[in-house]
């Protein structure tokens, strides 16, 4: 079977996902298919689709049916949808894909039932599946640490801490974002076929996962609006410590220092618009931003390079020549 392209295969694992969670119009009362359409509201409004596409296409490379590796890709964009679904709610956002977020929409308690099912429905599928055991290990690791990491930002916010540094930063990345972005795609993809992946995977994956996400941080605040999906500033609004804040802040003058602190100190309902667009200005003219981005592309590029000779002895060279090419859209991405 020829190895579909890259849309090809985000529809098949959207497809797959979809049919494979409730329908509004299958349920026996109007309250369960309200339960049904909060399930299907984020898989629906579609998204990149990268972390499954990166799955399937490391199976197919290590030899693996197109048949065997779509629903461990799918079961992995449904991590992706019920973390996002509680993400939002722990930070606050506003918006997600283009629209408003789950808990604006519904509320708190029922976005957050809407996650914890999807959480659900995402073991549910690797056991309809009847994925290999260690595939089962994979995800058990990529949602615990990606916990942690959460865990750790969660922590900075809420204890207001400006000590950090840049190791302190890519430390929580490489937990909360970096594993499950492209370490566990790239390892489920040996796993599916029951190899053990190389320790490359996880060096390089940790490296394309945390450029990934710095990359992320830079778009938040300097990517176009329509093509982000998300709210342009958000990690202002949030308070997030991203790279690029921390780098501001051990270089701005002290009494800017202290305004921009006093501004991240104070709950996002409380942030007034234009101290939120001064803060939002100084880090995009700091050269803060530039420094993130240079951070990225030499993570991004050191890991492509480390990945380079391994994918070469794979038995489906076309994928993992797909592979490599969706891997360097990391390295490119504009949303």
């Amino acid at each position: 079977m020829p190895v579909p392209g890259a849309g090809e295969l985000r529809s098949q694992i959207h497809r797959y996902l979809l049919d494979f969670l409730p329908r509004p119009e299958d349920a026996r009362r109007p309250e369960l298919a309200e339960y049904a359409r909060l399930l299907r509201d984020y898989p629906e409004r579609g998204g990149k689709m990268l972390r499954g596409a990166l799955c399937l296409y490391a199976a197919l490379a290590h030899g693996a049916s197109f048949e065997r590796a779509l629903p461990v890709a799918a079961a992995l964009e449904l991590f992706q949808n019920w973390a996002l679904v509680h993400d939002d709610i722990e930070d606050g956002s506003e918006e997600r894909r283009g629209r408003p977020t789950l808990h604006r929409l519904y509320g708190v308690p029922l976005a957050l039932n809407a996650g914890d099912a999807l959480h659900a429905f995402m073991w549910a599928l690797l056991v309809h599946a009847k994925a290999p055991q260690p595939v089962f290990s994979e995800f058990a690791e990529l949602s615990t640490r990606t916990a942690r990491g959460q865990h750790l930002e969660i922590s900075w916010l809420e204890a207001a801490r400006f000590d950090l540094t840049g190791a302190d930063y890519l430390e929580m990345v490489s937990d909360k974002a970096a594993y499950y972005t492209a370490a566990a795609p790239l390892r489920l993809g040996a796993l599916i076929v029951g190899e053990a992946p190389p320790p490359l995977y996880l060096d390089a994956g940790l490296k394309l996962g945390t450029g990934f996400q710095i990359m992320d941080d830079v778009l938040n605040l300097a990517g176009d609006n329509e093509k982000y999906g998300k709210e342009i500033a958000g990690d202002v609004w949030e308070g997030k410590r991203t790279l690029i804040l921390l780098h501001y802040l051990r270089s701005c003058a002290p009494e800017e220092r202290s305004k921009a602190e006093r501004l991240l100190r104070t709950a996002r309902e409380s942030k007034k618009a234009g101290e939120v667009a001064w803060l939002h200005s100084r880090l995009l003219h700091s050269g803060a931003v530039q420094h993130a981005r240079g951070v990225a592309e030499k993570l991004l590029a050191e890991g492509l390079s480390e990945l380079k000779s391994s994918f070469k002895g794979l038995p489906n060279q076309e994928a993992a020549l797909a592979l490599w090419d969706l891997l360097e859209t990391l390295v490119r991405r504009e949303a």
